[in-house]
């Protein structure tokens, strides 16, 4: 009997609607034949009373001191909620289903409250109830220590325990349901004629999420790369089959490889530049400036060394008390706020002659200035305004062509 994965999001879970969606797409398998394990996550949204947003925000409201054990005590409810009462409409439908607790399913982390790391998941427990042709129901976001304390694996925890559950159970796919019809060339809020991807290689969705795309979380598609899990990105909403995600290598030899240079785009919102030269500097100017931000957490993108200086981004968040770091090491930076960082992502990329040319005239034609740009094999990077971002983004995407070329696909 094939086995599968299906993780259901917030929104998917929020309201009685969505709900009834949600339980179609696991009844569907389920009559099929397959062994099926379901991954939630908290109901809604933040302002929602489930929401792993709202139980934080109740700390903060509270003396927001709570301890790193306890908080995720606290965090690990919102799922639960999810589970049992996805399990009630499950027994309600005449399907058994048991609902196990991240722990309870034999994900053991280590102990790193509100970021653990997935260490081994014992599946016995889960095979049983599978065995006894149970719908077995985990929270997602969650483990366990093998002191058995439970931790979080933070952000975007459920993508990636619904991999780790498909590799450890050797799923013959991981269907991760989300608010939108699979992955897009771009996002839909800011490029109105984005269009949905058939196909997508791990590297690339990797990059995509990376780089600011919302549909699944990177450290999700690094653990299905590894294990070589398919994973399918789909809507809760429709029964499309949403974007393949696998090897660009398998992709080819199935004859379903459309070589498109670029996939797509992502965008990431409210950064900072940060450029501080000094002709006559100290000789270890860099090593001070980001030997300070990392004793600061301070995370740096966008990173340009030069002998004279050093040019890097930061989070708007994190702009403040990095520009007071640099002053207090005797440094006066150049500051550019409310910049956006624009990602051109293509598997197709590494080796093609002309990209780099075809990102310049579409911005320069647009009147947008690049501030900074840097590339990979899959990946060139621009750094713009962004008060300019909608017109880059639907520039570049008419620029390459993304609005008419065919999907990769039959």
């Amino acid at each position: 009997m094939e086995l599968i994965v299906q993780k259901f999001g917030g929104t998917s879970l929020s309201d009685a609607q969505s709900r009834g969606y949600v339980l179609r797409h696991i009844i569907r398998e389920f009559k099929l034949g397959k062994r099926v394990v379901v991954v939630v996550s908290a109901m809604g949204r933040s302002g929602e009373p489930y929401a792993t947003d709202s139980l934080l925000e109740l700390v903060r409201s509270n003396g927001n001191a709570l301890p790193g054990r306890e908080r995720d005590m606290l965090l690990s409810c919102g799922e639960l909620i999810s589970a049992t009462v996805l399990c009630s409409l499950l027994h309600a439908e005449g399907i058994s289903a048991v609902a196990l607790t991240g722990g309870q399913a034999g994900i053991l982390t280590d102990d790193h409250y509100g970021s653990a790391r997935i260490l081994e998941i014992q599946c016995e427990r889960m095979l049983r109830h599978l065995a006894e042709h149970q719908v077995v129901i985990v929270t997602g976001f969650q483990g366990m220590t093998r002191s058995g304390e439970i931790t979080t694996l933070g952000r975007g925890g459920s993508d990636t325990s619904a991999t780790a559950l498909g590799a450890a159970l050797k799923a013959g796919v991981v269907d991760i349901y989300t608010d939108v019809d699979g992955i897009l060339t771009a996002d839909p809020r800011w490029v109105s004629n984005a269009r949905p991807l058939k196909t997508v290689s791990y590297e690339e969705i990797s990059n995509m999420a990376h780089n600011g795309a919302k549909v699944i979380h990177p450290r999700a598609v690094e653990v299905a790369m590894k294990a070589g899990i398919p994973v399918r990105v789909r809507s809760t909403f429709s029964e499309g089959e949403g974007t393949l995600v696998t090897h660009a290598e398998l992709l080819k030899s199935q004859g379903v490889w459309y070589d498109k240079t670029v996939t797509g785009l992502a965008h990431v919102r409210d950064v900072t530049q940060l450029a501080v030269t000094q002709v006559e500097g100290p000789a270890d100017l860099q090593l001070r400036i980001f030997r300070a931000m990392a004793s600061h957490a301070i995370s740096v993108d966008f990173i340009n060394v030069m002998p004279t200086g050093v040019h890097y981004t930061v989070s708007g968040h994190d702009a403040s008390k990095a520009v007071a770091l640099l002053r207090e090491l005797g440094f006066e930076p150049r500051v550019r706020e409310r910049c956006a960082k624009v990602s051109v992502i293509g598997g197709g990329m590494n080796g093609e002659p002309g990209v780099m040319a075809v990102i310049v005239e579409a911005l320069t034609n647009s009147g947008i200035p690049i501030l900074q740009s840097a590339d990979s094999n899959t990946t060139i990077w621009v750094l713009i305004s962004e008060e300019g971002l909608a017109t880059a983004l639907q520039a570049l995407h008419t620029a390459f062509g993304l609005h008419l070329a065919p999907d990769r696909g039959h």
